[in-house]
């Protein structure tokens, strides 16, 4: 296991984050992400504006070089909203659509590289549990799962655990589509009380 928590020898690995501040989920994606650019793993987020710069600034202070990267394809960064628009329709992910366009985003990460490992982030799944969706947020975790067959990546998810205190019973059905769970440190306490 690496620092946060990714087996390096695993093609598919699903983990979630539930964060309380974004300073938390930060940490995390910016461990996680420069940890893959060292070892030649290329990257794609898909986050909110203030995130991607956030993770930018993030991964500078860790010593990566995320305009190098994006100079030379290793990592790949696509606002959340922007993203969703290219496969909702009728306001839930339509399957054709999300692997036309983020399988297109998985193969362009890996730029023929096929024993390489991609890693991404994805806040997508926490724009729409945020605009009231949790079912097609639900749906498109199944839809990254079933991706996963076919491409070879390691996904951690971000989800505001604020999303889910009038909504704790759905909870369980977000873990269940992940392989892991990563609660910060400063949120763990936070995370265990909603579970209860």
């Amino acid at each position: 296991m690496g620092s946060t928590g990714f087996r390096h020898d695993h093609s598919h690995h699903h983990a979630v984050q539930f964060y309380s501040t974004d300073q938390s989920l930060i940490r995390t994606v910016a461990g996680f992400l420069s940890e893959g650019l060292a070892a030649g793993q290329p990257a794609l987020v898909v986050a909110t504006p203030a995130h991607r710069v956030a993770i930018a600034e993030a991964l500078m202070r860790r010593g990566a070089d995320p305009q190098q990267a994006l100079r030379t394809g290793d990592l790949i960064v696509l606002d959340a909203e922007a993203t969703l628009d290219l496969f909702i329709v009728d306001g839930a992910p339509d399957p054709a659509l999300f692997e036309e366009n983020v399988g297109r985003l998985v193969e362009q990460a890996l730029n023929g590289r096929d024993t390489v490992v991609v890693r991404a982030y994805g806040e997508m799944v926490d724009v729409l549990w945020k605009q009231g969706r949790p079912d097609a947020a639900i749906q498109l975790e199944m839809l990254w799962n079933k991706l996963a067959r076919k491409y070879s990546f390691a996904l951690l998810c971000g989800y505001a655990m604020g999303s889910f205190y009038k909504q704790t019973h759905r909870l369980d059905e977000v873990i269940a589509q992940h392989t892991t769970v990563i609660p910060h440190d400063t949120d763990a306490g936070r995370f265990a009380a909603l579970r209860r």
